[in-house]
């Protein structure tokens, strides 16, 4: 392991000590009930550099159609906790056994307009792409290096309303893809953590294959 990629498992390790550090803030809706949901951020290492998986949902879905988002879904009977959701969905999606996954903590809940309450459990996947993606829920597997998004040029910030009441609506632009709603808030969450990381300047800086 050469030591770019010794510092990438170092900064899984702060991120894991520092979500298990400080409790997830639960999310209620007042006068709203909300289904139960939980999504996987999938994070891997490749060559010495971090990267986030997304995926883009077919446009053929009822609800957030073409929207790039994290593996998961809402929670079934057989589900025993979120987590196991989490971990479920990201099987069914992406073909990537829960085995295979380390699983570094809980993000902060959140709603979405659809009316569910997600859980975001950040987990580190193998970095060998081998993914066997659901044509029925997935149409593209994205990987983005998480220099990129740590990027503030590409986050533009705009003001919508929901429920009455307006809120910040974050969007993050790499290349031709726009990542936004539910998906940019947990994104957020996360990249404020990454920021908090001693060190991670020098993770960030670790040279970036050709074409990223």
């Amino acid at each position: 392991m050469g030591m770019e990629a010794v510092r990438v498992e170092a900064l899984f390790d702060a991120l894991e000590a520092r979500l298990k550090a400080r409790p997830a803030r639960t999310f209620d809706l007042p006068g709203r009930v909300l289904r139960e949901a939980a999504v996987l951020m999938p994070l891997f290492e490749r060559d010495g550099v971090p990267y986030v998986v997304f995926t883009r949902r077919p446009a053929h879905l009822r609800t957030h159609a073409g929207q790039y988002a994290f593996p998961g879904g809402g929670q079934e009977a057989k589900d025993v906790t979120p987590l196991e959701t989490a971990l479920r969905e990201t099987e069914e999606e992406l073909g990537i056994a829960r085995g295979g996954v380390r699983v570094l903590g809980l993000l902060d809940e959140t709603p979405t307009t659809s009316s569910y309450r997600i859980r975001p459990y950040v987990g580190v996947i193998p970095g060998d792409g081998k993914y066997v993606p659901n044509p029925a829920e997935v149409d593209l597997v994205l990987e983005v290096p998480l220099v990129r998004l740590m990027d503030p040029a590409i986050l533009r910030v705009e003001r919508h309303a929901w429920e009455g009441v307006e809120h910040d609506v974050h969007f993050y632009t790499h290349g031709e893809h726009v990542i936004w709603g539910a998906t940019a808030r947990i994104l957020r969450d996360f990249l404020l953590l990454v920021a908090d990381v001693p060190g991670v300047q020098a993770v960030l800086d670790a040279p970036l294959p050709a074409g990223y």
